[in-house]
């Protein structure tokens, strides 16, 4: 008998954030890879010279696919802060936001996200062959005056744009407690984004921003607890590799590692039904999760009308769907003993399978302003990573 096809292979993304116009070849070094993710300020002020002087290293870099998203400093990308401040940083040369932006959507290789998601199928015959489903935003907390920024009443409302079937996130903000402590020990990540992980569980959430941050750690989530919301149950903090060597800074998730993440990638019962369409009654398995988050050998079952759960007003409209706030669960961000009404059943209906997500701070810019003593900087962070290989 043939031997049986792999349905995982590592795939190798190369993280960085917080480039502030640094570049390859100088600052620091891309080690090679399948994908490249940038999670934003790739320049400092977002003029066109800097974007262009970006885009042209980022078409030049040798990946399958290259990912990007804007910070709080490419002001030039954010058209409708830079129509109201965009003369406090550039009153002697105005920029023109649409011919800024026009050099990364006219890329031919570049994937830029701007609070969306994208399916990304690697098909080079050299390359791993797999797919992953990545959502990238460039928002972060307001502080000062940069693009970009959202107060915490508004902040719920973007992180429900994350669709519950990601498989990376990709954000400019660090959340909360995570990769986002400055030097002066203040956790300036987004709690709103911690607990929209908490309910997305993704394999990756790769960020930057706070580059006092940089990092990366494994995060193991609670889905058992039904008395505290949004719980995780244990955090593992990684050791650089290539601090202060010449190796690689490498966290290895995959199955030959020593830090094998535990996340299947599971779609989920309600995603799945939604994505079909479906609008009549169905009947959802679900494992029931012991206290101590082990599952039963009985399912319970949960017969529900697809459409009033997900409360898909305009489908067509919204590819994302986000549940109306009337029909939110007052157990949202809740684990526990299924069929328990108290359980956050969106976020936990076939999706066990995600109990762990690991949180990379991929900042290049190692000091903050004033950079005192001369700008600093870090390696870019690789991560391998067991994907799906792509059907067909």
């Amino acid at each position: 008998m043939p031997d049986a096809q792999p349905t995982t292979r590592r795939t190798r993304f190369v993280c960085i954030s917080d480039t502030h116009n640094a570049c390859p070849g100088g600052a620091f070094k891309l080690p090679t890879g399948d994908v490249l993710i940038c999670a934003g300020d790739m320049t400092n002020q977002g003029s066109y010279s800097e974007l262009k002087r970006t885009v042209n290293w980022l078409e030049e870099a040798d990946f399958e696919k290259k990912i990007v998203i804007a910070g709080n400093h490419d002001i030039t990308l954010d058209t409708d802060f830079y129509s109201q401040y965009g003369l406090y940083f550039h009153n002697q040369n105005p920029q023109d936001p649409a011919k800024c932006q026009e050099l990364l959507e006219q890329s031919s290789s570049i994937t830029w996200l701007k609070h969306d998601s994208v399916v990304i199928n690697l098909t080079s015959p050299t390359g791993p062959r797999t797919s992953f489903k990545i959502f990238g935003s460039p928002y972060s907390p307001a502080d000062g005056m940069w693009a970009f920024g959202y107060s915490m009443d508004e902040a719920r409302q973007i992180w429900d744009r994350i669709p519950l079937d990601a498989d990376i996130v990709l954000t400019h903000t660090p959340p909360k407690y995570h990769c986002d402590e400055r030097k002066e020990r203040k956790a300036a990540g987004c709690e709103s984004l911690r607990e929209a992980l908490w309910r997305v569980r993704p394999r990756l959430a790769i960020c930057g921003h706070v580059h006092d941050g940089r990092g990366a750690e494994l995060i193991r989530w609670d889905l058992g607890a039904s008395n505290i919301k949004y719980r995780e149950h244990g955090l593992e903090r990684w050791e650089d590799p290539g601090r202060d060597n010449k190796k690689m800074s490498l966290v290895d998730l995959t199955a030959k590692g020593r830090n094998t993440i535990d996340n299947d990638g599971s779609v989920g019962d309600l995603v799945a039904a939604s994505k079909e369409g479906t609008s009549q009654s169905l009947q959802h398995t679900i494992p029931v999760l012991h206290s101590d988050g082990n599952e039963p050998e009985e399912p319970w079952k949960l017969t529900s009308n697809t459409s009033t759960i997900m409360g898909l007003s305009h489908p067509k409209a919204n590819p994302f769907p986000v549940l109306s706030e009337d029909l939110l669960p007052a157990a949202r961000g809740q684990g526990g003993l299924p069929p328990s009404q108290r359980c956050d059943l969106e976020a936990l209906s076939g999706r066990l399978g995600r109990r762990e997500t690991c949180v990379v701070n991929a900042a290049i810019v190692a000091s903050s302003y004033p950079h005192t003593g001369g700008r600093k900087f870090n390696k870019p962070i690789v991560v391998d990573i067991d994907l799906p290989v792509c059907e067909g």
